[in-house]
């Protein structure tokens, strides 16, 4: 079944020609939805045959490993797909009900973006990442500058500058591991660049530029002055899938590469404990309710990342940690997203100083927004409890000051997280009802049905804790299995991995 991997950037692909050539709305539209699901449905598949299976490989046209697009795929791949896809559909959802697809290009381009991100997920080379993260960021390029507030050209110059240099420092980067080793296929690093020093600074590179894209301390305040821009349904594309294909990436560059090197963890701490309440903290000074969820998920992605500096004792469940949160994570910002996007479609702003008392006039809105908040915190009853649980619980088996420290950034940040909610609903839910609005405007059910079908999954993983762990673990270990994902790549070819003793001169 491996020859089928390469249809997840296929079909998405074609689909995008063919919803830029219909000349029917309801043709595009259909598209629009459809691959989405599909692509959701044929993940929930890959997940459940790579767990029987294991991990699968396959070389486009069938050439040597090292020659030939490599496409791979296990669990964790899997998994991934799963929420992009879950994400991605509810996003399109939310943009054809708040009428984004009558610009006739608008399907085509998130098609294009849902292909860079399969391709991005399946691939087994360094530079094909590299192609296909460029595949995710053309098409978003169009949907930031297409619709949003009247400052979208200038945020899409800053979004533009800050992926371009990004990307430039990812492929220089990919260029010196190929110059230092003679090879950009994945599982052939784990045994070219492990304890070779300019191959490992070459991919701390990489990791830079991918860590960028993620939003990290020092390199995030962009993320939260350029996503509000768009409008809320591709704020919710983007939320879902750039940063989230980025930590996909890491988490696979440091297992494989790295093989979860304790040295390096210092480093992270400190630099993810900063990132946590940054996030936490400044958006107590945004004006706009999706500017003070920008840095929700600037608060987010270190709740994620910092589990790679916990691995020493369990790995598995550390990772597994990171990757529930991950999960987490994607489904509660994305119902925010999409909830605001709701306020700002029927009210005409996202302003808070500009809304109030719509707790009275909307109180389903009201709900899912204060369901979502409650989610990002981390009190239940929705997924945010256990995904910070049990990074907590994860973190705590160290032992060590270093954990000890996190957990505190984690308490505190989540306060700061906290403030940042009560804030928005304080001032945009709570107080006296509007009232330069006619008494019949409401926000329609067709706007906040896909926040509501987001929460409704928080509240099942919730409740479905103890299978989403299992799948979870069952994730993380095939992602820590680089055997496995090496015999599925490379094979018996000898060609994908490089005779050092020539590159090195012969010594």
């Amino acid at each position: 079944m491996d020859i089928l991997l390469p249809l997840f950037v296929a079909v998405p692909l074609v689909s995008s020609a063919l919803a830029a050539m219909a000349p029917w709305k309801w043709a595009r539209d259909t598209l629009h939805l459809l691959l989405p699901a599909l692509s959701l449905l044929a993940s929930c598949w890959l997940f459940a045959y790579t767990g029987t299976n294991g991990t699968i490989g396959h070389n486009v046209g069938l050439f040597q490993s090292g020659a030939a697009i490599a496409f791979a795929a296990d669990q964790f791949t899997a998994i991934m797909m799963i929420a992009t896809s879950l994400v991605t559909l509810c996003a399109n959802w939310f943009a054809t009900a708040a009428g984004e697809t009558h610009s006739r290009y608008f399907p085509a381009l998130t098609l294009m973006l849902l292909t860079g991100v399969n391709g991005a997920l399946v691939t087994a080379d360094l530079f094909n990442f590299f192609v296909f993260m460029e595949v995710m960021l053309l098409p978003s390029y169009g949907l930031i500058t297409m619709t949003g507030t009247s400052n979208r050209l200038a945020v899409g110059r800053m979004f533009v500058l800050v992926n371009l240099v990004a990307s430039t420092l990812l492929v220089v980067g990919v260029g010196f591991i190929y110059g230092v080793v003679g090879t950009v296929n994945l599982p052939a690093l784990r045994d070219v660049a492990a304890g070779n020093g300019p191959a490992v600074v070459a991919t701390g590179l990489v990791m830079l530029a991918v860590a960028t894209k993620a939003g990290i301390f020092p390199v995030h305040t962009w993320l939260p002055r350029t996503y509000p821009g768009a409008s809320a349904g591709v704020m919710g594309l983007f939320s879902g899938l750039h940063t989230k294909v980025a930590v996909y990436m890491l988490y696979r560059l440091y297992v494989v590469v790295f093989g979860l090197e304790p040295r390096w963890n210092a480093l992270i701490i400190v630099l993810l404990v900063v990132s946590m309440l940054i996030g936490g903290f400044a958006g107590l000074g945004e004006k706009s309710i999706r500017r003070v969820l920008g840095y929700q998920m600037v608060n987010g992605m270190p709740f994620i990342l910092v589990m790679l500096a916990f691995t020493s004792g369990d790995p598995t469940r550390a990772l597994a940690a990171g990757l529930l949160y991950t999960l987490h994570h994607m489904v509660t910002i994305g119902a925010l997203v999409l909830s605001s996007g709701a306020i700002e479609e029927t009210y005409g702003t996202g302003l808070i100083r500009r809304l109030s008392g719509l707790m009275r006039r909307e109180p389903w809105v009201a709900f899912l927004f204060a369901a979502g908040s409650f989610s990002v915190v981390g009190f239940p009853p929705f997924s945010g409890l256990w995904g910070k649980v049990s990074i907590v619980v994860a973190i705590a088996r160290a032992g060590s000051p270093w954990a000890w420290l996190v957990i505190t950034a984690i308490i505190v940040a989540s306060f700061g997280a906290l403030l940042s909610m009560m804030r928005v609903w304080r001032k945009v839910f709570w107080g006296p009802q509007m009232q330069n609005q006619p008494a019949e405007r409401r926000i329609s059910f067709r706007l906040s049905a896909p926040a509501t079908a987001l929460m409704a999954i928080s509240l099942v993983m919730f409740i479905g804790a103890g299978p989403l762990i299992d799948a979870t673990q069952e994730a993380t270990a095939s992602l820590l299995d680089v055997d496995a994902y090496q015999a599925a790549v490379l094979g018996d070819d000898a060609i994908g991995i490089p005779d050092m003793s020539k590159l090195q001169g012969g010594r």
